[in-house]
């Protein structure tokens, strides 16, 4: 078709003329709304973007010598990390005389990953790193799977929240009991 007659055709139609492939041969054209195309396309990315997940390493830092209350906060840390789809790095800083007992840290650091082994596995073992010992967990699910099971659980919060009556409210408030008429006497 020729180019006037596309034209013509377009602007009969309220629509634009878009060059859909330029180096065919001969090049296509498409009657399109523009405007709606290009908002159309940029609800695409931002909605793939949205569902993209990042990858984010957590640090958690422990010292070998640690009281059992602060090892159960400090692992509570971690499980919540690997439920969210985090990766989690796991840093024992070693001080003064500590450093020449590293047999403490790993004991610590392997306690850990079979404490949230079920969550998540060792990816990096425990290394010597000057006065550090370093260890990575990953968790076993991927992080768009626990952005999916946090959404859902989110929804499944607000539809029980809607559910239930509000504590000023009794369940019968809403239905209205007729007077009772005074018996004749």
């Amino acid at each position: 078709m020729p180019l006037a007659k596309a034209l013509e055709l377009a602007q009969e139609y309220d629509l634009d003329l878009v060059e859909v492939a330029a180096t065919a041969r001969p090049p296509v054209c498409k009657l399109m709304d523009y405007g709606k195309f290009k908002y159309e396309s940029a609800m695409k990315a931002r909605e793939a973007r949205k569902n993209q997940a990042h990858t984010v390493i957590k640090e958690m830092k422990l010292r070998p010598k640690i009281d059992p209350h602060d090892y159960d906060t400090k692992k509570g840390h971690v499980v919540r990390f690997l439920k969210q789809g985090d990766k989690v790095k796991i840093t024992i800083m070693f001080r003064g005389r500590e450093q020449s007992r590293p047999e403490l840290g790993y004991r610590l650091l392997q306690r850990l990953a079979e404490d949230v082994q079920d969550l998540g596995f060792v990816e990096s073992n425990p290394k010597q790193d000057g006065r550090n010992m370093i260890m990575v967990l990953g968790p076993h699910k991927k992080k768009t799977e626990a952005m999916a099971e946090a959404r859902e659980a989110q929804a499944a919060r607000k539809a029980e929240r809607q559910g239930v009556p509000h504590l000023d409210q009794s369940p019968d408030a809403s239905v209205e009991q007729p007077a009772e008429e005074p018996a004749e006497a």
